[in-house]
């Protein structure tokens, strides 16, 4: 990724962040609510770590049948996906709680779904929030040579049938993220200095990071060896339970960002960008089912991602309320408001930008 230093705009004279967050300060005020989590959200918790570790436990205690291993780690695939996206992800955002320790007890959550809260904390709190599909800066949109999600990207001939494979892809997210993207990243943003608050002394990091990774693979992997499965049984769960955890998030991230009402601007040879902040977020982020109780429910509101890009300090489970607010008032100062009334029909149009992106630039 480059180190080119960027500067968002400070020229909004209409003053449209301002007026937003004082609406927004106000919803919470004249409602008596806090921005962080409820009642909801913990009940929503138990939820999905009953999907992620009540198969485990039944898997690990009862004699189970080929059809019914496959169905427990599918749902733990489920599970997986579920925490990672209704408490980790709140959590690492200092939302899920008004405590800080809650919110770190439940940010560690994502060490049983094969991450490492620093890794992630600097990938999406700093490098994604901040520079949102911003070729060079945003890693949520470098997928390597494989995938091409940005016009900038180098073209190459395979990216002709991304939009045939991609989606096969995505479910080996999670894969990587157990077996060498955390180490890649530990060393990477340590070298750059990179955090999310204090910078962590680089032997503390790592001796997290592997302790982390001993902890993961003894819950998924060591303790089933242990209790009497085979080997090719535990790799094969391994891989259901992670193809499955990580289709749903890299469909769902992807649905916010790579598509074709979201820009991907690029800064001036200064590096500076043409909009502030805020406004770039809505120029590069798209919701979609926006009337859905199910999708809202389980993705833990990443349905509505220009609020959470906005405000990724509130907890999601407010998101549905204060959307209004925002749609209100960035038609009000005529600035886009992307949005599918569908989850299919996002997806659909995912699958039309991934075409797109897959032309050469010449023919596109």
């Amino acid at each position: 990724m480059t180190k080119q230093t960027l500067s968002f705009s400070r020229a909004d004279s209409a003053k449209f962040f301002r007026t937003l967050n004082k609406r927004v300060n106000n919803y919470f005020k004249d409602n008596n609510l806090k921005k962080t989590g409820n009642w909801k959200l913990y009940v929503k918790a138990i939820i999905m770590f009953t999907l992620l570790l009540g198969p485990l436990v039944l898997l690990l205690t009862v004699n189970l049948p080929t059809w019914a291993l496959i169905l427990c780690m599918i749902t733990i695939g489920i599970g997986m996906a579920g925490v990672g996206m209704n408490v980790m992800h709140d959590a690492n955002h200092g939302s899920f709680s008004s405590k800080p320790w809650v919110n770190k007890l439940m940010g560690s959550s994502i060490h049983i779904l094969a991450g490492n809260d620093y890794n992630w904390k600097v990938q999406h709190n700093v490098l994604h929030h901040t520079y949102t599909n911003i070729k060079g800066h945003d890693e949520d949109i470098d997928a390597g040579r494989i995938i091409r999600f940005s016009k900038h990207s180098k073209w190459l001939k395979i990216h002709q049938y991304q939009k045939y494979y991609a989606f096969f892809l995505y479910g080996l997210l999670t894969v990587n993220w157990a077996i060498t993207t955390d180490f890649k990243q530990t060393y990477q943003y340590l070298k750059r200095r990179l955090s999310y608050g204090k910078f962590p002394n680089p032997a503390t990091q790592w001796t997290k990071l592997i302790i982390g990774k001993i902890i993961y693979y003894s819950i998924w992997v060591i303790l089933p060896l242990a209790l009497g499965y085979e080997w090719y049984q535990v790799l094969i769960g391994f891989l259901i339970m992670h193809y499955t955890a990580g289709i749903i998030l890299s469909v769902i991230f992807q649905l916010a960002h790579v598509m074709p009402n979201t820009e991907m601007p690029l800064p001036d040879e200064n590096g500076n960008m043409k909009n502030t902040w805020a406004i770039h977020q809505l120029f590069t982020t798209s919701n979609f089912s926006p009337k859905s109780w199910l999708v809202e429910f389980y993705t833990g509101g990443l349905n509505r991602q220009v609020e959470h890009h906005l405000f990724s300090h509130i907890s999601h489970v407010h998101y549905k309320k204060i959307a209004k607010i925002v749609k209100e008032t960035a038609k009000e100062f005529s600035l886009p408001y992307n949005e599918y009334n569908t989850i299919w029909k996002a997806i659909a149009e995912h699958y039309r930008q991934l075409k797109v992106l897959g032309q050469k630039p010449s023919l596109a």
